[in-house]
């Protein structure tokens, strides 16, 4: 009979995905873009011009679209200019739902 003890012991971990005293899910999958930023003039924020580059399914011709996303800086580090990376986060304010990773390259 001893022998079985330890087999029955061998449940699932707590740390498990799907443990029953588990009640928070791991991190999905977050966005990251590269950008320019185009404005430092905010508290921690700056605005980051990112381009979207793809072919038009008709005509072939490459597209630029530029879409314009505010971004968490929390040092007020980046200036306008520098080549930033950025990642999706929780909604920091109405607009705001990006924050920098790192600065890839300084304005010159």
């Amino acid at each position: 009979m001893s022998d079985q003890t330890p087999e029955i012991a061998q449940a699932a971990p707590a740390s498990a995905p799907g443990a029953a005293g588990e009640k928070t899910q791991g991190r999905g999958y977050r966005k990251t873009r590269e950008g320019l930023v185009v404005s430092d003039k905010m508290d921690k924020t700056v605005v980051v011009a990112v381009e979207d580059r793809f072919k038009h399914p008709l005509y072939g011709k490459v597209v630029r679209r530029t879409s314009r996303l505010k971004a968490h800086d929390e040092r007020n580090d980046a200036g306008v200019g520098d080549r930033v990376l950025l990642m999706e986060t929780r909604p920091l304010s109405a607009s705001k739902r990006w924050r920098i990773v790192e600065i890839l390259e300084k304005a010159k």
